[in-house]
């Protein structure tokens, strides 16, 4: 049978569709308020509330332990809400959650409100990411989701600039604000988006409220993602102390333009990374995606003049900003199809975690190191990242490439 085809004598499933263009636009603004918020919150909460650097990565992360938790839970449940009803749900408590920043007046308030804006994202992007996969083509999967990618490597790009742009030119209340306009739009486009459902069995049925590992985890993507756990360590690292060091290098300007190549870079790869995973397999694209993104950290560990920091945003690009389409689709391809949403879960669960916990980690490690340090620490663990994923995934792609 060719592949994307849906029957013997059927005629190519479209990837294009409506559908899968609005999905791109929901989670491009779902990402854009993860963005405006990450790279700006731990400067926020120093200028603000004085929190320590230990203090300022929690609040950071915070967000991110909080998706973390309610994705325990949205993979299980995914299909017995509803794909759909599910996304609007968590929309709407990420709308609602946005408007709380601005009135938050101490430190704990803040990290609470972080951990409940958090949970809404990790339902509505859960939600949003499994069902995006009913809509691609089975043997384009690898090409689909690169380009579903695509939504989130441009708020990357518009994130942190805007973010940046709002606090220097205004306030950090135009910047929640901001913040709140976008959540409401990545509601009001999911109202038009019709997701795939998918019919439960009886045996789904009867085991609604099992509670066991097996029902919130999927061992299979868990073994890739687990590469994403160290991936997520090391690009939380960029995403939330970037601007703290250049600031102390006195290179603002080229950490602005570290995230404009990292989006632009990201972008291309997207692609091309897709399309050569589906013809020359995994291992094809992740080995070297790694090296590029451990080179990317040494250029930040070393960094002597802002050309050196901003060129560093292109191997960072190819590295993290591809890797994470890359692994995706690799997680939900080794699933069975009546788990995809449990993997999909289970993959931004662990990917949340490296994400979540790296500031606060990072923020212990910094007072020894400094920011060089901490990116020469990175660079050593992103290239333990590729020994890693040959033990748990690339002996068995490299075999399957084989064959």
């Amino acid at each position: 049978m060719d592949r994307g085809r849906t029957g013997n004598d059927a005629a190519p499933r479209p990837l294009w569709t409506k559908a899968f263009s609005l999905a791109i636009a929901v989670n491009f603004f779902i990402s854009l308020v993860f963005y405006l918020l990450m790279t700006s919150m731990a400067l926020y909460a120093v200028e603000r509330f004085g929190a320590s650097d230990t203090a300022a990565g929690l609040t950071t992360g915070s967000f991110v332990l909080g998706a973390l938790v309610a994705r325990i839970f949205a993979g299980k449940f995914l299909d017995f809400v509803g794909r759909r009803r599910m996304l609007l749900i968590g929309l709407l408590l990420y709308t609602v959650a946005a408007l709380f920043y601005i009135p938050a007046g101490s430190l704990g308030v803040l990290i609470t409100i972080r951990v409940l804006h958090g949970a809404a994202f990790g339902l509505a992007s859960t939600a949003i990411s499994a069902s995006v996969m009913g809509l691609i083509p089975a043997g384009r999967r690898g090409e689909g989701t690169g380009y579903f990618g695509i939504s989130s490597t441009l708020a990357t790009a518009v994130g942190p600039f805007l973010a940046v742009l709002l606090v220097d030119r205004t306030s950090y209340d135009v910047l929640y604000m901001v913040t709140a306009v976008c959540a409401a739009a990545s509601l009001l486009t999911a109202l038009a988006l019709k997701l795939p459902e998918r019919t439960l069995t009886a045996a789904e049925t009867a085991a609604k409220w099992r509670m066991r590992p097996a029902d919130f985890f999927e061992p299979r993507a868990a073994a890739v993602a687990s590469v994403m756990l160290v991936a997520g360590v090391a690009y939380s690292g960029v995403l939330t102390f970037l601007n703290s060091y250049a600031q102390e290098k006195d290179m603002v300007a080229a950490a602005s333009a570290f995230f404009l190549i990292y989006a632009g870079i990201v972008f291309i790869s997207r692609f091309i990374v897709g399309r050569l995973q589906d013809r020359r397999g995994d291992n094809a694209v992740v080995y070297p995606i790694l090296a590029s993104f451990a080179l990317g950290l040494g250029m930040l560990a070393w960094a002597p003049n802002t050309a050196v920091l901003a060129l560093a945003g292109a191997f960072v690009g190819m590295g993290f900003g591809a890797l994470m389409p890359t692994a995706q689709a690799i997680a939900v391809t080794v699933a069975p199809d009546h788990r995809i949403g449990i993997a999909t879960s289970t993959f931004f669960l662990i990917l949340d975690a490296g994400i979540g916990l790296g500031p606060f980690l990072l923020g212990l490690l910094i007072p020894l190191t400094g920011f060089s340090g901490m990116y020469a620490v990175l660079t050593a663990v992103v290239a333990a990242a590729m020994i890693l994923y040959h033990f748990v995934h690339g002996r068995f792609a490299g075999r399957k490439a084989t064959a």
